[in-house]
């Protein structure tokens, strides 16, 4: 009999990948060789348990990530952390008060733990399971040696596992992602400088190349990158490579502008294929044992491009008219094509119309779009640049001293400057506040638990850990989703405990039978569990712990009762504080997180701005801007975590989180490129260029407003496209009489990163 295409198709999605079975193995072959070695060899029922659940706690309940040595060396640097828990919940558990405290401060203390790094999300619950275990009754002390004993074994033969038996090759990790975006970046780089250099690309070939380096930089979004490889550590190295990702997804916005305002322009051509070779570099260096980029020649031709274009002649008042904009098209009658040449005759004699020279000598037609042209060449070299710097810290390369100004510190690259130690407590002191995403966790995973540990004690529960490890299990972010695993918990449980009630009725007192059936259930428990849902892995895993407390006491049915009630309980808890903590999730919290970025996004750019043109002086926006940035960056990857309708109709929150990124990392190139106060020649071009800054920073504000009032995602388009027309007249409206070359280009660069800042306003209009 022939199986039909959609039954065979939903057997292989049920079909558990060899890395769960392989796993699956590992977990079973440590938890029972220490369980049967203590509890038949030697004796020791109390170490057995211990042995047992250290392994189950660090190798089912945590996520440790990595090659088999990455993943057996953590094991093995848990071992401190596992004795102090084991001793503290063997101490606390002298009165059911004493320890629910202590597991409001375990539990607050080892989630918000999360903010050091990928590594303690991972270990979280299996370090949580590890003081729930002793610091419930009996209360005996002078166990604590055996228990320790049992723990130490447990973790000992897991991390031996991890190497023997099916090791784990290392996976591909973020500096991998890296590496392809910034080739996927260098390729349409190429593209560019081509088309600058007046040699178009074949058909087709710039949409595809531009549909990779967009497919390549969404790979670097938080939100799809498995948790354990995102680089969200306090070191230098992890912010290094969350620095060189933000880079990149800076310039890659640059490039395409650059190709969408292609022209003849030499310069440019060779300042965007330097910037192709610094991103090939960058992607070469990524990998540990690549060679260090250096950021020499970029920097050279930055140099060597900004001095040329400052020295062009500028476009006189005559010409003011042919209106281009930012894509490169005219808006007068006079259509040009992207080769630069008319239409029909020009109006103006061909002498007025000077072929402008520029670095290599050769002449090019006047153009309107050329200064923004320079500016976005020169923009998506400075992005290459900071990706150059941040390869040279991720690597441990030395740096150059500081430049940023004393009155502008931090600078971009602060990290790379101070000890890992300092660095790791301004992660956690930036993190106590309650808009952060780790405290509020720890928060209500501190609640949840103690309330669970005071039930379990005030009840008297039989076998009440398993009230919290209910509550640790099932408990999530949101009521809504705490009550989507409830049924299916609830279920699983039932029936697990209906399989195992049967077993215990058919079999009885035989401790044989159980010993013999413990392997081959816990390998199915621990393989069906991932690849099946939530309901077969708490059934299975109830017929699991009766099959081990059956060896350890005689038991009845009762014992299947028992676990009903206390999955019932724990889940409830977990239900209830997901009401008290956070009954919407993240969507809520994270429209007000975004409105307060929009909001700080708008104080910084109109700061730099004010610093440019000397009309102010920093007060700190930019950097309470980045790390507003920061704090949404987490808080949407919470939220990307959560189950939400898809189509609610919500603004682009990616969208959101990139004008604010973007309002950060172009400020950074501008204030260290620019002299404090030389970005605009007189006071009346000053004023042009704060009240765009103005306009700017209401259209952010308008957007907050909008996102905290839940107003339609179109309610602030007009006024943002209203904005930026007009920021893109006055961008051709060229500079004043008399003025610098340099610090009329100056002026345009502004400029340019304002209207650039409008256009990633627009895209938040998407929902999504």
């Amino acid at each position: 009999m022939r199986r039909s295409p959609e039954r065979a198709q939903r057997l292989r999605r049920v079909r558990p990948a060899p890395a769960v079975v392989h796993r699956a193995v590992r977990v079973t072959a440590a938890a029972c060789a220490g369980f049967y070695t203590f509890r038949y060899g030697l004796d020791r029922p109390v170490s057995a348990t211990y042995a047992l659940f250290a392994a189950i706690a660090l190798g089912v309940l945590a996520r440790i990530e990595g090659s088999a040595r990455t993943r057996a060396r953590t094991i093995l640097w848990t071992l401190p952390a596992a004795w102090a828990l084991v001793c503290l919940g063997t101490v606390l558990a002298v009165h059911s008060w004493a320890a629910a405290l202590g597991m409001v401060g375990v539990g607050f203390a080892v989630s918000y733990g999360s903010v050091g790094g990928p590594r303690m999300v991972g270990l979280a619950n299996g370090l949580q399971l590890l003081y729930i275990l002793p610091c419930f009754p009996p209360y005996s002390p002078d166990t604590l040696p055996q228990r320790l004993l049992g723990v130490t074994a447990g973790l000992l033969l897991l991390a031996a596992a991890e190497l023997l038996l099916w090791p784990e090759p290392a996976p591909p990790d973020y500096r991998g992602r890296l590496a392809r975006a910034a080739l996927a970046l260098a390729e349409l780089a190429d593209l560019a400088a081509d088309a600058c250099a007046g040699r178009p690309a074949a058909p087709g070939a710039v949409t595809a190349a531009a549909d990779r380096a967009r497919a390549r930089l969404d790979e670097l979004r938080f939100s799809r990158v498995p948790v354990m490889e995102r680089p969200a550590g306090a070191g230098a190295v992890d912010r290094a490579l969350t620095h060189c990702a933000a880079a990149l997804r800076y310039a890659g916005p640059q490039v395409l502008r650059i190709l969408r305002l292609a022209r003849p322009y030499p310069g440019a051509a060779r300042l965007t294929a330097v910037t192709a070779q610094a991103l090939r570099a960058a992607a070469a260096g990524l990998p540990r044992t690549g060679p260090v980029p250096d950021t020499g020649v970029l920097e050279c031709e930055l140099a060597a491009f900004d001095t040329a274009r400052a020295a062009e002649p500028r476009p006189d008042r005559t010409d003011r008219a042919d209106r281009t904009d930012r894509g490169g098209r005219s808006d007068r009658t006079d259509r040009t094509d992207r080769g630069g040449r008319s239409d029909r005759t020009d109006r103006t004699d061909r002498t007025d119309r000077t072929d402008r020279t520029d670095r290599g000598g050769r002449g090019g037609r006047s153009d309107r779009a050329r200064p923004a042209l320079g500016t976005a060449a020169l923009d998506a070299a400075e992005g290459a640049r900071f990706v150059l710097r941040a390869v040279r810290v991720g690597r441990r390369a030395p740096l150059p001293p500081d430049e940023t100004p004393a009155d502008q510190r931090p600078g971009p690259f602060w990290y790379a400057y101070d000890p890992a130690p300092l660095l790791r407590w301004r992660r956690f002191r930036a993190n106590l506040t309650p808009r952060s995403v780790a405290f509020r966790n720890a928060l209500r995973t501190a609640g949840a638990l103690g309330a669970a540990r005071l039930l379990a004690g005030g009840l008297d529960l039989s076998h009440g850990f398993w009230v919290l490890l209910a509550t640790l299990t099932l408990m999530r972010t949101s009521a809504a989703d705490t009550r989507m695993t409830l049924r299916p918990a609830l279920v699983g449980t039932a029936l697990g405990a209906a399989a195992t009630a049967a077993v215990l009725l058919a079999v009885g007192e035989h401790p044989l039978v159980y010993a013999l059936a413990l392997p081959p259930v816990m390998l199915i428990a621990f393989t069906a569990g991932p690849a099946l849902g939530q309901a077969w892995g708490q059934g299975l895993f109830t017929l699991v712990v009766a099959l081990v407390f059956t060896q350890l006491a005689p038991a009845s049915w009762r014992l299947a009762e028992a676990r009903v009630v206390n999955v019932a309980a724990g889940a409830a808890i977990g239900l209830l504080a997901g009401l008290c903590a956070w009954p919407r999730g993240g969507a809520q919290d994270l429209r007000r997180r975004t409105a307060a970025l929009l909001e700080d996004s708008a104080d910084a750019l109109r700061e730099t701005v004010a610093v440019l043109t000397g009309t102010g002086r920093p007060g700190g926006a930019l950097r309470r801007a980045r790390t507003s940035a920061l704090l949404t960056e987490a808080m949407y990857a919470q939220y990307r975590c959560e189950r939400h309708d898809p189509a609610g109709d919500g603004p682009s929150w990616q969208a959101a989180v990139l004008a604010g990124q973007h309002a950060v990392r172009g400020a950074e190139p501008l204030l260290a490129r620019i002299p404090p106060g030389t970005a605009a020649p007189h006071r009346g071009g000053a004023r042009v260029l704060v009240g765009h800054a103005d306009e700017v920073a209401a259209a952010f504000r308008r957007q907050a407003a909008a996102l905290r009032a839940r107003e339609p995602a179109g309610a602030a388009h007009p006024a943002v496209a209203r904005a930026r027309a007009a920021l893109v007249a006055e961008l051709d409206g060229g500079p004043a009489p008399g003025s610098d070359g340099r610090v009329s280009l100056h002026a345009v660069d502004v400029a340019v990163w304002l209207a650039g800042l409008l256009d990633d306003l627009q895209q938040i209009h998407e929902p999504g």
